[in-house]
């Protein structure tokens, strides 16, 4: 399983919080990139509800990641 900016960011509005199920069918309806429901089917099968991205791939980035000051714009 790989994670990148582009495919994670496919899931940000999904139906937090979710099953691998849950977000394997709102993968599927709302037409993300086929290695994001490949990503999702290699994840454990348990019924593990997942909060955020952030669980499934503990490496995404956040706001506090980048280095700009919001206040400047």
């Amino acid at each position: 399983m790989f994670w990148t900016l582009e495919l994670a960011t496919q899931l940000e509005d999904g139906p937090w919080p979710a099953t691998k199920d849950d977000l394997i069918d709102f993968a599927i309806r709302s037409g993300c990139a086929v290695e994001v429901i490949e990503n999702l089917q290699e994840l454990e099968d348990n019924d593990e509800m997942y909060d955020s991205i952030e669980d499934i791939w503990p490496d995404y980035p956040t706001k506090d990641d980048f280095f700009f000051d919001e206040e400047e714009y």
